[in-house]
This record gives structure tokens, C-alpha cells and sequence, in this order.
């Protein structure tokens, strides 16, 4: 249950059956998009979801051969590499996201924290009742974060790093080519992924076709390595190599990053763009690509230092530049748009501090824009490559994060097999075995990876981890102490036995808790001695589904005295305007302007003290992001001009 005048005092009430949060609202499914929308979708969804995975190209043959783990350039090494970059793109993305771990939508939302939140309900405020799973999803989700900061810098660096191709002059530009690119990338983000993925879709699909194209004439030269499907190669290719074998698995990785956020980008499109996207553009054109790349290494091994632009012509060279970089721009997208659904989720479910989300579009929920993340994306993003310098550094630290995710989610995936979907063990274990067995793999040949920069995204998650739990157990702390122990049926007997002095016009006092007596309405009547002749108590009640239908919002109940309560009901990716909400009000007796009324807030400052509860260094940690968070009005969406604050001061 969110408060909206002090979301902490919720804390305490969270312990009383009477107020827990109703987990399971009635699940209504959104239309299946048809005919030219589908196919705008589609379209949008190529340029948005598949950017990153598109782009691999650019890099990953190369890193196998080329890379600080590179093997020597044989046709048999070739073969095996290539066998194990098919069957990763058939097992990993096509099987295991495309086909199981999209059907588990958390009505209609995807991402790690949308899945833990269908395996366990995750209550705002109060101990969940699996912690571990809570944990593994929040420490997956700040996983994601990493991984968004490495992909952006290691996606164009690679692409603008064509230019060396073409002449060594441009050597000493590229970095400053690469950041103002980003910075480019990271301004557009405020009109929207809708906008950006309509105009980026077309210039993808262009990108995919080249992709196929350039292939495709390349296999022609070469056709046995078609045959490279056939999983033996992969097989004799551990056999021979072994440990080297075994630790090129790291590279061959980078052919599937891009997996987990797919899967969180989902409540952008839906799963059937996502879907068609794949099977009928992304997947052919890369398997192509990547074929013609190993087709070009066999017969010319020594292009094995950027065998992806060797493969175009002479005169197209600048061209494919261009079209690179443009399409490691939009490769960005998947990370960042992904990053903002999580954020989003994390706020909604009580991870992080209330923060302005922004709706791009009126028609697709899950398309929004949130300024802050925007901004600390692009500074990490540039200090990275600063820092890195070049697309094979970068690739050193990339993929222990999103390995790592893909086995957190393999983990959840089982429990909600089981128990959301009613799976035998046999069933779903054998299933999530799979997928672990080859998680795993990838994730000890990526460990390697570590001392050479993938320690980078695991402090960020580290970082981020402690930050939503401390947020998380902050806010438990604050509700357990600040929160009122008056009931709503003392302060109505007490408004009968002793009338307080009642004003014309209707009051609104946002409410922790359905049953409990706000603290501005006790200051109202016990300093004050007055009380409107109408008065509204709102309570935000948070679900752990994403979405609320308008029409299961608003729960109203007639308390006596003039006093009414009202809940409602929000979804983790909903839009909190308590103005907008008040509106669907059908009581003849309570019929009022909201923009036209008082509305009733606490405003709470957290004091660190040696209480038990946290560490002192958390507590001050988290009383700087109680003081930083949205104002609750800001957050809330409230007439500012309206707006009356009760201060209340609270020791954790």
C-alpha cells in the first residue's frame, strides 16, 4: 500500500492483515494488435528491441580470433565457432526468450523485476515472503544497469572504428566521434521510444537487409559453411580446444547479448511484434552475417582483425560506415528504453525513491522517458569509453553482467512454472536445467573476463543493489516508527462526541493506511479544533500486477460524519494522478472539483540515530535519498496552489 502524503507510514500497516495488498486484481488482456499496426509495431520493434543483438556483427567473430582470447584462424576453428554462434542464437534467444520466457508477462510487462514480481508477490513496504527471490530479481535488475552502460559505448565505438579501416587518419578522432554520437543519442530520448523507434525502424531494416545481403555473397564463395548447423562441429571443437575451446564461449556470448532486454522491452510492443521481428528479419539476417564472416576468414584468415567490414567492397566502405553507426545508435535503444521500464518498476514496487517518469505515448503504457536515468546513463556511458578507449577493451568487460541476469532469470522462470502455471518438477526442472546448464557455461567462460574489466559492471551492480535494498528497508524502518496508532472509527467517534467547529468545502487527506487516521487530519481537530464539512481520505494501494483497469481503480466506503475513504488502486507501471483519479467519483453526496479543494500531505524528515534497524553509514544513505525523492505532490500529480504540508520528524 503507497501512501501518497508520506508513503513510509504505510510501513506499519503492512503487518495487519487488514491491510495487505490485494495481489491478484482480475487480468485483463490487452487487444492483439492486426494488420498495419502489427506491422508499424513490428517495424518500431526491430529498430528498438534487436538494435543491440543486430549490431553484434560489428564485433563478436571478430573477438573470437582477434580478441585477448583469440584462437588461431583454421578452417576447423572456424566451423566450431560458427556452429556454437548458430546454436546460441537458436537455444538462447529463439528458444529460451523468444518462445518461453516471453509467455511469462506480468500482464503484459516483461523484465526481471516484472518476472520476480509474478513468482512472489513483492509488497511495497513490508518483508516479502521469499527474500531470496526478492533479492536475486533486484540484484538481476541492477545487472541490467551495467550492461546499459556498456552497450551504448561499445556499440558505436565499434562501428565508428570502421573509419580505421578506411584510412589511419581518423585514429585520433574516434573517441571524440564516438561521445558526441552519444550524447546525440541520449538528447532524442525525450520525444519517446515510440518516435525514435519509428523513425529508427525503417534504418534497422536496412541495416538487417545489408547484413543478409552481405552474407549472403560471401556464403555463395564458400557454401560449405552452411554446414557449420550441425551441432558435431561445435562438439569436435571442445573436444580438440578444451579449456581455450571452452573460454571462447565468452566471446561467441556477444552474439546474444541484447537476450534480457528483449525481454524487458516487452511492455513497449507486446510479444507478438517481438516476435515476428525476429523470425521474419533479425534471425535469417544474422545467421547469414555471420556465416559470410566466417566464409570470408576461411579463405582469408589475416582479415581476421575486422573481418565484418572486410567483407564489403571497396566503394561501400564510408557507406557501411554510416549505416553502422547509425545502427549502433539505435542499438542504444534496447538498453536504455529497457533501463527505464526497470527503473519504473523498481520506484513502483519500493525499491527506489519516488522519480519523474514521463508517458510518451497515448497509446502504449509502457512507452516512457525518465530524465533522470537519461542523464547519468549518458555521463557513465561517456566516461566508459573515455576510460576503455577501444571496442576490444570493452568487450572484456562485457557480457559477465548479462550472463549473470540471464541465469537470475532461468532461477525465477522455474518458480513460475511451477507455481504460476502449474508445471510438474519434471516438466519445469528439466526445462530450467537446460537453460542453466548452457547459463552457466557462459557465465564461467565470461568470468575469466573479470580482471580485465567485467569487474566494471559488477560493482555497478553491487552499488545499485545496496542502494534499492537499503531504500526498500528504509522505508520499512520509517513506517514502523512514524505511523499513527488511531484508528478511523476513534476519530469518527470523536467528531460525534465532540463536534469540532466544520468549515464549507471538501478536504482531501491522503492516507497511509484505509483504517488509520491520518496525521494532518489529527493536527486538523486536536491544534486546530476545525474540520471541513466533507472530508475525503485517499489511500494509494500499489498492486504487483502492472496495470489497473480504470474500472477496478476506485474502492469508495461511507465512514459517518461527512467522512469518506477512498483507495485507489494502482499497477507497478501505472501513472499516479490522484487529480485524474478523483474524477471517476460516482456519489451524488460527494460530488466536488479536485482541482477546486485542499489536499491534506505529511512531509517526513528521516534523522540516522544508532536505533537498530540498519547500519549508521545506510541510514545516511537513505535519509540522502528520502531528502532527494520527488515531492509527493510533484509525484502525485496535486495542484501545487492547493497543496497544505504537515512536517513530521522521524529517527531511524
Amino acid at each position: 500500500m503507497a501512501n501518497i502524503g508520506n508513503e513510509a507510514t504505510n510501513e506499519a500497516t503492512q503487518h495487519n492483515p487488514a491491510f495487505e495488498e490485494n495481489e491478484e486484481p482480475v487480468h485483463h488482456h490487452a487487444p492483439t494488435p492486426k494488420g498495419r499496426y502489427l506491422a508499424l509495431l513490428s517495424l518500431t520493434a526491430l529498430g528498438i528491441v534487436y538494435g543491440d543483438i543486430g549490431t553484434s556483427p560489428l564485433y563478436a567473430m571478430r573477438e573470437s580470433f582477434h580478441g585477448p582470447h583469440g584462437i588461431p584462424v583454421t578452417r576447423t576453428n572456424l566451423m566450431g565457432v560458427l556452429c556454437l554462434i548458430f546454436w546460441s542464437l537458436i537455444l538462447v534467444v529463439t528458444v529460451k526468450y523468444l518462445v518461453f520466457i516471453l509467455r511469462a508477462d506480468n500482464r503484459g510487462e516483461g523484465g526481471i523485476l516484472a518476472l520476480t514480481a509474478l513468482a512472489t508477490p513483492i509488497r511495497r513496504f513490508s518483508q516479502s515472503e521469499r527474500r531470496w527471490l526478492v533479492v536475486l530479481g533486484v540484484f538481476g535488475a541492477a545487472l541490467l544497469y551495467g550492461d546499459g552502460i556498456i552497450t551504448p559505448a561499445i556499440s558505436v565505438l565499434s562501428a565508428v572504428e570502421g573509419l580505421q579501416i578506411a584510412t589511419p587518419l581518423f585514429q585520433p578522432f574516434v573517441i571524440p566521434i564516438t561521445i558526441v554520437i552519444l550524447v546525440g543519442l541520449f538528447l532524442i530520448q525525450r520525444h519517446g521510444t515510440g518516435l525514435v523507434g519509428r523513425f529508427f525502424g525503417p534504418i534497422t531494416l536496412l541495416w538487417f537487409i545489408v547484413l543478409g545481403v552481405l552474407g549472403v555473397v560471401h556464403i555463395i564463395k564458400y557454401p560449405a559453411v552452411l554446414g557449420a548447423i550441425n551441432p558435431m562441429y561445435g562438439i569436435n571443437f571442445f573436444r580438440e580446444d578444451g579449456l581455450e575451446g571452452f573460454l571462447i564461449l565468452g566471446t561467441v556470448f556477444l552474439v546474444v547479448t541484447g537476450g534480457e532486454a528483449l525481454y524487458a522491452d516487452m511492455g513497449h510492443f507486446g510479444k507478438l511484434p517481438i516476435r515476428i521481428a525476429w523470425f521474419t528479419v533479425a534471425l535469417p539476417a544474422l545467421l547469414l552475417n555471420y556465416m559470410g564472416q566466417a566464409s570470408l576468414l576461411i579463405r582469408n584468415p589475416e582479415y581476421a582483425e575486422n573481418p565484418f567490414y572486410r567483407m564489403a567492397p571497396s566503394w561501400a566502405l564510408y557507406p557501411l560506415v554510416v549505416l553502422a553507426t547509425m545502427a549502433t545508435v539505435i542499438a542504444s535503444q534496447a538498453l536504455i528504453s529497457g533501463a527505464f521500464s526497470i527503473t519504473m518498476q523498481a520506484a513502483q514496487l519500493g525499491f527506489l525513491p519516488r522519480i519523474t517518469i514521463r508517458h510518451t505515448s497515448r497509446t502504449e503504457m509502457g512507452q516512457i522517458y525518465i530524465p533522470a536515468v537519461n542523464w547519468l546513463l549518458m555521463i557513465s556511458c561517456i566516461l566508459v569509453v573515455i576510460g576503455f578507449r577501444t571496442s576490444s577493451n570493452l568487450a572484456a568487460a562485457y557480457g559477465i553482467a548479462v550472463t549473470s541476469t540471464m541465469a537470475i532469470t532461468t532461477v525465477i522462470f522455474y518458480v513460475v512454472a511451477r507455481e504460476r502455471w502449474g508445471w510438474s518438477y519434471l516438466k519445469a526442472g528439466s526445462l530450467a536445467g537446460f537453460f542453466m546448464i548452457i547459463d552457466l557455461a557462459f557465465l564461467g567462460a565470461n568470468a575469466v573476463k573479470i580482471p580485465a574489466g567485467g569487474w566494471f559492471t559488477l560493482v555497478v551492480a553491487v552499488f545499485l543493489g545496496l542502494v534499492m535494498t537499503t531504500w526498500k528497508r528504509g522505508q520499512y524502518l520509517v513506517a514502523l516508527r512514524a505511523s499513527s496508532d488511531q484508528r478511523l472509527t476513534e476519530v469518527t467517534e470523536l467528531v460525534q462526541n465532540k463536534p469540532p467547529i466544520r468549515v464549507p468545502g471538501t478536504a482531501i487527506f491522503l492516507n497511509a493506511r484505509r483504517n488509520g487516521a491520518p496525521e494532518a487530519l489529527l493536527a486538523n481537530i486536536h491544534r486546530n479544533g476545525v474540520l471541513h464539512e466533507k472530508v475525503l481520505l485517499v489511500t494509494v494501494e500499489n498492486l504487483s500486477v502492472p496495470h489497473v483497469p480504470l474500472a477496478e481503480r476506485l474502492t469508495l466506503a461511507v465512514v459517518g460524519n461527512g467522512i469518506y475513504t477512498l483507495t485507489v488502486h494502482y499497477g507497478f507501471m501505472d501513472e499516479r494522478n490522484v487529480p485524474e483519479a478523483l474524477q471517476g467519483i460516482d456519489l451524488p453526496e460527494l460530488q466536488f472539483d479536485p482541482l477546486q479543494t485542499t489536499y491534506f500531505i505529511n512531509r517526513t524528515k528521516v534523522v540516522p540515530t544508532d536505533l537498530p534497524g540498519m547500519a549508521l553509514w545506510r541510514e545516511k544513505m537513505f535519509a540522502l535519498m528520502y531528502r532527494n525523492a520527488t515531492n509527493a505532490a510533484d509525484f502525485f500529480r496535486l495542484p501545487p496552489a492547493q497543496v497544505i504540508e504537515i512536517g513530521t520528524r522521524v529517527e531511524v
